[in-house]
């Protein structure tokens, strides 16, 4: 069994950090039901401004609010503002890879969806793998990649 991402809400924004209540994040449950992110999963959150690296559970916000809550010693590791990555994730079995479509979703300042993005990893024709992001008319996206390599 490999551990694979399974959905991301990528750049969301940081509303409040509340450290007196007694942990978890609080997400915006249109958020997370559209990424697959279910309420008491455990997630990776990842803060874009200062590099911190935490893991906690997701609680269920006020629906359309587009919150971002860090909670108790979470709370600690984000301010208001910062930009983070949320990350949940599945063990599969690497023969059921190329079945899993991990939604990603991007983010303005204001916590409103910009993108719906899908990750997709085919097999090619020689038995290896390739990894394409999709955009919501699952046109393929550019992939980051060094560029100039010899």
């Amino acid at each position: 069994m490999r551990k694979i991402v399974a959905g991301k809400l990528h750049g969301i924004h940081v509303t409040e950090a509340n450290l007196d209540y007694h942990g978890s994040i609080t997400l915006d449950p249109d958020h997370c039901e559209q990424a697959g992110v279910l309420p008491m999963e455990f997630v990776e959150i990842w803060n874009k401004n200062s590099g911190a690296r935490i893991s906690t559970y997701v609680i269920l916000g006020e629906r359309g609010s587009r919150c971002c809550i860090l909670n108790g010693a979470a709370a600690r590791t984000c301010q208001p503002g910062d930009q983070v990555i949320i990350c949940n994730s599945v063990y599969v079995d690497q023969a059921e890879l190329t079945a899993l479509k991990p939604r990603v979703l991007t983010f303005d300042k204001d916590n409103r969806i910009v993108d719906r993005l899908t990750y997709s990893v085919e097999r090619d024709a020689g038995g290896g793998y390739s990894f394409s992001i999709l955009d919501e008319a699952r046109t393929p996206l550019p992939v980051p990649a060094l560029v100039g390599r010899s």
